[in-house]
């Protein structure tokens, strides 16, 4: 005898059926809900992150750049150049400015290379020089140690120097060390700390323990550089040679020079009081003549001036009004008068 089963009753089919058709529907609604969540944790993710460097800006000609302190403050921001025809910024301009380059202390390029020194928190601190491309990405990461203080980079984008304060963090006392590094990027070349340099000083081979080197600017050549010596509480300036890695000094009272882009004259800041408080003023030299004259810029500048073009100087000053510094520029033939350039910035450059 063949038994057969009862067929399930109208009530028990809709009940089987209505079951089916809930657990469908949470399935897709559990699915578009999930999509939703993945694509609004991308979208936040993507808003939360700093702008990719290589996506927001690169190196373009012509373009000021600087460390913002304001808005993306730490980053490196930029701004159309400012006007050199008057030897001096037209106006402060903070509210166009382009940020979210990358993180830097201090920040300098040239030529499709960009140097960023950079300080991380930690037990020790941690620093590092960091080579860019022209997108503004990374190249290379040289691991430091002390407190970023200068950097430049060579008209060519080949020769790369930084300057670390080891103990202290000002010029302004005898209290300081610094490290002065150069780097050769065609040949990858690396040159820890240039005190081992030999150095002439008044006409004979000089030795000293306590020999410190900063502020390093190349020439167009690749080849012949200035910067600073210290020596026995006197700074001089020094003009060196990479192939023959000799230097010898030519002037006193001379610190942070700064080469001019005609390679004729050098920026630089010189002592004119004693002790810590305001002692520096901006001064430009002759190279041919070795004659100098001051800047109309009066207040003491503790930096590395920049030049945006053989007649304008840019540099960074404490700011006003609560902000940390502000960049300004003056005219580097000691007329004209000093103009606020940059409100909350430091480290300018111009590409040229």
């Amino acid at each position: 005898m063949t038994s057969s089963r009862p067929a399930p009753s109208l009530p028990a089919r809709l009940a089987a059926f209505s079951l089916r058709a809930r657990i469908i529907a949470v399935l897709a609604a559990t699915t578009v809900l999930a999509t939703v969540a993945v694509v609004y944790t991308i979208g936040a993710a993507r808003r939360a992150q700093p702008t990719d460097p290589a996506s927001a800006f690169g190196l373009d000609h012509g373009r000021l750049y600087f460390r913002s302190t304001g808005a993306g403050a730490g980053r490196v921001a930029r701004l159309p150049a400012p006007d050199g025809r008057s030897g001096a910024a037209s106006a402060p301009r903070s509210g166009h400015r382009t940020t979210g380059g990358p993180a830097c202390e201090r920040f300098y390029a040239a030529a499709g290379t960009g140097l960023c020194l950079q300080r991380r928190p930690g037990i020790p601190p941690r620093s590092y020089a960091v080579v860019l491309d022209r997108r503004l990405r990374e190249k290379r990461r040289i691991a430091l140690t002390g407190i970023p203080n200068r950097a430049r980079v060579s008209a060519s984008g080949r020769m790369l120097s930084w300057t670390m304060f080891a103990t202290g963090d000002s010029y302004a006392t005898t209290a300081f060390s610094t490290r002065t590094s150069i780097l050769d990027t065609r040949t990858g070349y690396l040159i820890k700390n240039m005190e081992e340099i030999p150095l002439t000083l008044d006409g004979r081979r000089y030795h000293s323990p306590d020999v410190n080197y900063w502020g390093v600017t190349f020439a167009r050549d690749d080849n012949r550089f200035y910067a600073t010596v210290s020596t026995k509480g006197r700074t001089y300036l020094v003009q060196g040679d990479m192939r023959r890695w000799a230097a010898r000094t030519i002037r006193e009272n001379v610190e942070c020079p700064s080469l001019s882009p005609d390679n004729t004259r050098l920026a630089f800041k010189k002592r004119v009081r004693p002790g810590a408080g305001a002692p520096w003023r901006l001064y430009v030299l002759d190279l041919r003549t070795l004659r100098e004259h001051p800047l109309a810029e009066s207040r003491s500048v503790d930096d590395q001036a920049a030049w945006l073009d053989d007649r304008t100087l840019a540099y960074a000053l404490p700011g006003r009004e609560g902000r940390s510094s502000d960049v300004w520029t003056v005219p580097a033939d000691g007329g004209g008068s000093p103009s606020l350039a940059v409100p909350d910035a430091s480290s300018p450059v111009r590409v040229p």
